[in-house]
C-alpha cells in the first residue's frame, strides 16, 4: 500500500475518532435529548480496512479521491431516499435550481417512456426562439447520442459558456424525420412561475418548482392578471402538478401570500434549527378571491406544504390526484472543495398536525388522469390565445375552472 494512501487512511480514521470523542464528550450536548455516543474503534477501523482491501485487490486501479467519495456517498444515501452526497457538479446543479440562473439553451427536460423529452422551452431563450417544443424527444447533442439512462448527462451537455454553439437533433410526432436545431448558448434565467388569463376574471398560475424568485414572480403575475381583467380577479387556478418541490422558504412565502392568518407548517428534528413553526402574516394578495390548487402524484415536498397549508386553513379547494407524500425536509450542508451533503433534518406537518409522509395529500375533488399538454410552450405563433388553447387540451384544467365558477365549493361531478 502506498505511503500516500496509508496516510489518507490514518487521517480518515483519526478524523472519525476525533469526531466520536467530540460527540461523546458533550460538544453537541446543547441539543435537546442529545444521545450521541462515541464511535467504536472497531467500526472506524472497518471502514479503513475495506478501503485498504479495495485499493490493493480490486481488479482495476481506483483513484483515492474516488474511493473516499464513494464511501461517503454510500454512507449518506443509505440513510434514506432523499439524503445524498453532492460532488462539485451536483452541488452546482442544486445552486442553479435554487437561484434560477445558468448558461445554456433554456430547456426543461425529463425522462418519459425511457426517452429524454422536452417538458418546455423557457421563454426568451435560444431553445424557445429556435422553435423547440414540448414533447420533442432529444436524440443527440452535437452528433453524439444522448444517454437514455441519465437526464443529468443531457442537461450537462447542453450547458456551456455563453456564445458557444450546440446542435440538437430531436424527433417530433408530426415529423417522420429528425429535426436539427443549431443553438447558441446564452445566460438563462429560469422562471419558476408562468401565468395566463383563462378568461375574464379567472387566472392561471403554474409553479414548476419553488426557487428564491418564486414569491417575486408570483406577485408580478397576480398584478398582470388583475390588470388584464376588466373587473379584477374572481378566482385563480394554482397548478402544482408535477412540481417536485424546491426551497422550503419559498413554499412558505407562497402559502403566506394567500393567507391572512393561521399556521402554515411545523417541523421537528434533532437539531435546534430543525424545529420550527411558520405562521401566516396578514395580507392576502388575492383579497379573498377564490383559489383552486391542482395536484397529482408528481406534486411533492414544497408543493405539498403549500397545498396542505391552504387546504387545512380552508383557503383553497384541492383538485386532482393523491400527491407524492414527501413529508421530510432536507438541508444542504456545504463541505470542502465545492462539495456538499443534502441531509434529511426534519419531518414536517400540515397545520392540522398531520404527517403526509408516504401517504400524500388527498384532494377534495379527484379528477381522472387526462393527457396534459403544455400549450404555453413553443414559438410565439403557437402561443396566441394560450388560455383558450390550454382549456381545449387539458380536461383537468377545465374541471378546475368549473370549480372556480361554482364559487369554490367542492363539486361531485368529474372532469370530462
Amino acid at each position: 500500500m502506498s505511503l500516500k494512501f496509508r496516510s489518507l487512511l490514518v487521517l480518515l480514521v483519526g478524523t472519525l475518532l476525533g469526531l466520536s470523542l467530540s460527540l461523546g464528550g458533550g460538544v453537541l450536548a446543547q441539543r435537546q435529548g442529545a444521545d450521541q455516543k462515541p464511535l467504536p474503534w472497531e467500526e472506524a477501523r472497518l471502514l479503513a480496512e475495506v478501503l485498504e482491501r479495495v485499493k490493493q485487490e480490486y481488479v482495476e486501479p481506483v483513484d483515492d479521491r474516488q474511493l473516499i467519495e464513494s464511501a461517503v456517498r454510500g454512507m449518506v444515501t443509505d440513510l434514506d431516499a432523499h439524503s445524498q452526497f453532492l460532488d462539485t457538479d451536483e452541488y452546482a446543479e442544486v445552486r442553479i435550481s435554487t437561484t434560477g440562473n445558468y448558461s445554456g439553451v433554456g430547456l426543461e427536460v425529463n425522462m418519459r417512456d425511457e426517452q429524454v423529452t422536452i417538458v418546455a422551452p423557457i421563454d426568451g431563450t435560444p431553445a424557445h426562439r429556435a422553435g423547440l417544443r414540448a414533447g420533442d424527444v432529444i436524440l443527440s447533442i452535437d452528433g453524439v447520442a444522448v444517454a437514455q439512462d441519465s437526464v443529468n448527462d443531457t442537461i450537462a451537455r447542453m450547458r456551456g459558456k455563453p456564445g458557444t454553439p450546440v446542435t440538437l437533433a430531436v424527433v417530433r410526432n408530426q415529423n417522420p424525420e429528425p429535426l436539427e436545431f443549431r443553438l447558441v448558448r446564452s445566460h438563462v434565467h429560469v422562471r419558476s412561475l408562468r401565468h395566463e388569463l383563462l378568461e375574464p376574471g379567472f387566472g392561471y398560475l403554474r409553479v414548476t418548482h419553488f426557487s428564491e424568485t418564486t414569491r417575486k414572480d408570483l406577485r408580478k403575475a397576480i398584478d398582470e392578471l388583475s390588470s388584464s381583467s376588466p373587473h379584477g380577479l374572481t378566482g385563480v387556478v394554482l397548478d402544482l402538478r408535477n412540481n417536485p418541490g424546491g426551497v422550503l422558504d419559498a413554499a412558505v412565502e407562497v402559502a403566506d401570500d394567500f393567507l391572512d392568518e393561521g399556521v402554515i407548517v411545523t417541523a421537528s428534528g434533532r437539531g435546534r434549527e430543525a424545529n420550527f413553526s411558520h405562521r401566516a402574516r396578514p395580507g392576502d394578495i388575492l383579497d379573498g378571491a377564490r383559489l383552486v390548487i391542482m395536484v397529482n402524484e408528481g406534486s411533492a415536498s414544497a408543493s405539498e406544504i403549500v397545498a396542505g397549508a391552504l387546504q387545512d386553513n380552508g383557503r383553497a379547494v384541492i383538485v386532482g390526484a393523491q400527491t407524492f407524500g414527501k413529508g421530510s425536509v432536507q438541508t444542504v450542508m456545504p463541505l470542502s472543495n465545492g462539495r456538499a451533503i443534502k441531509l434529511t433534518t426534519s419531518h414536517y406537518y400540515t397545520p392540522s398536525g398531520r404527517s403526509i409522509h408516504g401517504t400524500g395529500i388527498e384532494p377534495d375533488i379527484s379528477l381522472p388522469d387526462t393527457a396534459v399538454a403544455d400549450a404555453m410552450a413553443g414559438t410565439e405563433e403557437h402561443r396566441t390565445e394560450a388560455g383558450a388553447a390550454m382549456l381545449q387540451t387539458d380536461g383537468q384544467l377545465r374541471a378546475a375552472l368549473a370549480v372556480l365558477r361554482d364559487d369554490g365549493r367542492v363539486m361531485h361531478s368529474k372532469a370530462d
